[in-house]
């Protein structure tokens, strides 16, 4: 390591370090795998030393849940306003579809051998790919309601979810994006209908 870049490693505090250090670990693994993802080739990428990521996180493990969990939240998910329940979601899911393919394709094909070596699925880092999405999907939803596009009653947790699900389903199984016309699906054929409130029918 070139001496200026220690002197410059070490002058770093708090929560500059570890946004260095997490940035290097996620550069890390997008590049080499799980196999690939090490303390040592952390502290090389950011530039320090191991003993200075091992006092933060004891395990590779550790630091590949921290990383997971900062690259999930560097990706804020705006906050659409298109007047409309189905304009607000088409934008939600496109925005998504976009920026999180990369992630998820890390976390699909990258993570191989952390499941092998763990027991652990795709599924227990659910949270964490979602992180940050469902306070924007509240908010849409609540705008929906006052608006009278959607009956509150309707909105189980299940059905509320559902946009996501189906979206993160295809990412996961395919791991390309969704094209358009699928994002269309899913809020017009599938979502709308079954959160719409029902009308009383007129009697004649």
């Amino acid at each position: 390591m070139h001496p200026k870049e220690n002197r410059s490693a070490q002058r770093r505090r708090g929560t500059e370090l570890e946004e260095a250090l997490l940035t290097a670990a996620w550069a890390v693994l997008r590049e080499h795998g799980y196999a690939g993802f090490t303390l040592e080739a952390v502290a090389s990428r950011a530039a320090t030393s191991r003993p200075v990521i091992a006092r933060r996180w004891a395990t590779r493990n550790d630091l590949l849940h921290a990383t997971i969990t900062h690259a999930s939240a560097t990706r804020p998910t705006p906050m659409p306003d298109t007047g409309s329940l189905r304009g607000d979601l088409i934008a939600l899911l496109h925005e998504i579809n976009s920026s999180r393919l990369d992630f998820a394709t890390v976390l699909g094909v990258q993570l191989g051998g952390y499941y092998q070596e763990t027991g652990e699925s795709l599924s227990d880092l659910r949270d964490v790919l979602l992180r940050g999405q469902d306070p924007v999907l509240d908010q849409i939803l609540a705008a929906a309601v006052e608006r009278g596009e959607v009956d509150p009653g309707r909105l189980t947790p299940r059905i509320r979810s559902l946009p996501m699900d189906l979206l993160r389903h295809h990412v996961f199984m395919t791991f390309q994006a969704m094209p358009d016309d699928g994002i269309e699906d899913i809020v017009d054929t599938i979502f709308l209908p079954l959160v719409r409130p029902v009308r009383p029918e007129r009697k004649t």
